[in-house]
């Protein structure tokens, strides 16, 4: 559990972070909690409940990804960066992140109906758009978690594990992740609540403050085993040579990954959560938006960012959405803004 200021007492409502304006007022508010922790647990920087537990959701893909290069199933299989950071994403259904995934799968002699996440159409739009204009129906390969999928098939394969039912929290794959999850939170999750993801992989309930140690701990693992050292290392290398393959075109974290050099990993998550890790800082965040509003997970993680000088000006130049993003309507035109609240602490 990360460490408390015992003079400070944890509130129990969380604030407003982010406020939306539509002309001369105020239109919708969002309250958040959130956590920065260093590797050690102790607490950087908190606003609100960032005790109480959450279902971090897709952003602790990076985290679950460990188990793909801890178990040598990784280089076993010669995935280079662009598979090992799909593994890691939410990615967007654009051609390059479908070609990687169904080539990894060809190269483990399983394909699309060996997946069990689930068809969508991309959420890029061009994409949608595309595959419809060709008539094809959208597939598993298209679901924004399928590297994340593809990753767990290829560490039952290299172990030698079943493959079917991957996703069930009682075989093999997700038990080492669950392990992994316990020992980068540093939590014993036996008793944690327990949901179904959109993809249909487990989610456990964790609190923010602990999300935001394993976040530090996978910024500088220094007290990590050296296997472990080696593959966080190896995945934030390949998130930051290939963040397009983590999100995709225009999106928020891979806009961060490449605005920063790679001085910030960040993963968006459903539901208003957003997990990031400081390498050179050797610290964590994690966010949660109460309402699960994206556009406002977005806006806190920036202004977090910038705070912790992860986000200087030089790069937040280099992002198409300042720290306070105009709002448009369909024309066009500016209506509006997406800010920091007025009693909001930065």
């Amino acid at each position: 559990m990360p460490n408390e200021d015992a003079a400070s007492p944890i509130p129990t409502d969380n604030p407003v972070a982010v406020e939306v304006t539509r002309g001369d007022m105020v239109e919708s508010r969002h309250r958040a909690a959130y956590a920065v922790c260093d590797g050690e647990g102790r607490v950087i920087l908190s606003s609100g409940d960032y005790l109480r537990p959450i279902y971090a959701r897709s952003a602790l893909k990076p985290i679950q990804a460990i188990a793909l290069v801890e178990t040598g199933a990784a280089e076993a299989f010669g995935l280079g960066d662009p598979e090992i950071a799909v593994a890691c994403a939410s990615h967007a259904g654009e051609p390059r992140h479908v070609e990687t995934v169904t080539a990894w799968l060809a190269k483990m002699g399983l394909g699309e109906p060996d997946l069990e996440c689930g068809a969508h159409l991309p959420s890029h739009e061009a994409s949608a758009v595309g595959l419809l204009r060709a008539g094809e129906e959208p597939s598993q390969f298209h679901n924004n978690c399928s590297g994340k999928h593809t990753g767990f098939l290829c560490v039952a394969r290299h172990l030698g594990c079943e493959t079917k039912g991957y996703i069930r929290l009682d075989h093999p794959v997700q038990q080492r992740v669950l392990g992994i999850l316990e020992s980068m939170t540093g939590l014993d999750l036996s008793d944690a609540a327990r949901g179904i993801d959109g993809c249909g992989i487990p989610v456990i309930g964790i609190p923010l403050g602990n999300l935001a140690l394993a976040m530090a701990r996978f910024a500088d693992p220094y007290d990590q085993p050296e296997t472990r050292q080696a593959a966080v290392g190896r995945i934030a290398r390949a998130m930051a040579a290939e963040p397009f393959m983590v999100s995709g075109s225009g999106r928020f974290c891979t806009e961060v990954m490449q605005a920063t050099d790679g001085r910030a990993l960040v993963k968006t998550g459903a539901e208003g959560v957003y997990c990031g890790a400081l390498p050179e800082a050797g610290l964590g965040i994690a966010l949660k938006v109460d309402d699960g509003a994206t556009r406002a997970a977005e806006n806190l993680m920036a202004r977090l960012l910038h705070r912790l000088g992860a986000l200087d000006e030089k790069s937040l130049a280099r992002l198409s959405a300042p720290l306070e993003p105009p709002l448009f309507n369909r024309a066009g035109r500016k209506v509006g803004t997406v800010r920091r609240a007025a009693d909001s602490p930065f």
